[in-house]
C-alpha cells in the first residue's frame, strides 16, 4: 500500500518533471571506465559526509547556544538529555575528521595518476581550495564546545598565522577578534563553522562538480 503510494507521487513528479531520464543520465546509466576502482569513490564519499554533518549540524544546532557560559552546558545536554543526542553530537564529531581523510585521499589519488594536468587544471586548484575550506571548518567547530582541550586547541592554533611577516600579528588579532580567545572569538567561529565556511564549500562543491561535467573523468569509457 505504502509502495503504491510512493509509486504515484513519483510517476506524478516524473510527469511534470521528467526525473526519471536525468537519473539514467547521471546515474544509473553513466557510462564510467571499466577499470574504475573504488579508490575513485573517495570524492564521493567526501561530499555524503559533508551532506552527513550539514544534517547533524542543523539538528545540533537547535539547543547548541554560543557562548562562554552556556556552550559547554548546553553541549552537555545535548549529550545527556536529548533523545540520541549523544549519536548526533558524535556522528558531527567523527565525521568532520573523516570527511578531512577522504578529502586528502582522494587529493593524494589525484596527484599520484596526475590527473591534475590540462584541461583539468582548475579541477585540482578548487580541489585545493576545498582541502583548506574542509579544514579551516573543522578547525572552527572543534571550539564550540568550549572546553579546555577546545580553548587551547584554538589558542595555539590561532598562534600560527603569527608567523607571516609583517602582517601575521594583525591577522591573529583579526582571527581572535581581540588579543585572547574569549567570547568574541567563540561568536566568530560559530558565524564561520554554521554559515560562511559551509555555504564556501557548497559553492566550490558546485563549481567542482560542473568543472568534472564539462571536461569528464580523466580516462577513457
Amino acid at each position: 500500500m505504502i509502495k503504491r503510494w510512493l509509486q504515484n507521487i513519483y510517476e506524478w513528479f516524473d510527469q511534470r518533471y521528467h526525473i526519471t531520464p536525468l537519473l539514467e543520465e547521471n546515474v544509473t546509466k553513466k557510462m564510467v571506465p571499466r577499470t574504475l576502482s573504488w579508490a575513485s569513490c573517495f570524492g564521493g564519499l567526501a561530499l555524503l559526509i559533508f551532506l552527513v554533518q550539514v544534517f547533524t549540524g542543523m539538528l545540533l544546532l537547535m539547543y547548541y547556544k554560543p557562548h562562554p557560559q552556556t556552550a559547554w552546558d548546553s553541549v552537555t545536554f545535548i549529550q545527556s538529555n536529548v533523545p540520541m543526542g549523544w549519536l548526533i553530537q558524535r556522528t558531527h564529531a567523527v565525521g568532520a575528521n573523516l570527511m578531512i581523510v577522504l578529502v586528502f585521499m582522494h587529493m593524494a589519488r589525484v596527484a599520484y595518476y596526475k590527473i591534475f594536468r590540462a584541461p583539468r587544471e582548475l579541477h585540482w586548484v578548487s580541489g585545493v581550495i576545498l582541502a583548506l575550506l574542509t579544514t579551516t571548518l573543522a578547525f572552527t567547530g572543534y571550539l564550540l564546545p568550549w572546553t579546555q582541550l577546545s580553548y587551547w586547541g584554538a589558542k595555539v592554533g590561532t598562534e600560527i598565522p603569527g608567523a607571516v611577516p609583517v602582517i601575521g600579528e594583525q591577522i591573529v588579532l583579526w582571527v581572535r577578534r581581540g588579543p585572547n580567545i574569549s567570547g568574541e572569538t567563540l561568536g566568530f567561529f560559530f558565524s564561520l563553522h554554521i554559515w560562511i565556511l559551509p555555504a564556501m564549500i557548497s559553492g566550490f562543491i558546485a563549481m567542482h562538480a560542473v568543472m568534472i561535467r564539462r571536461t569528464g573523468i580523466s580516462r577513457p569509457l
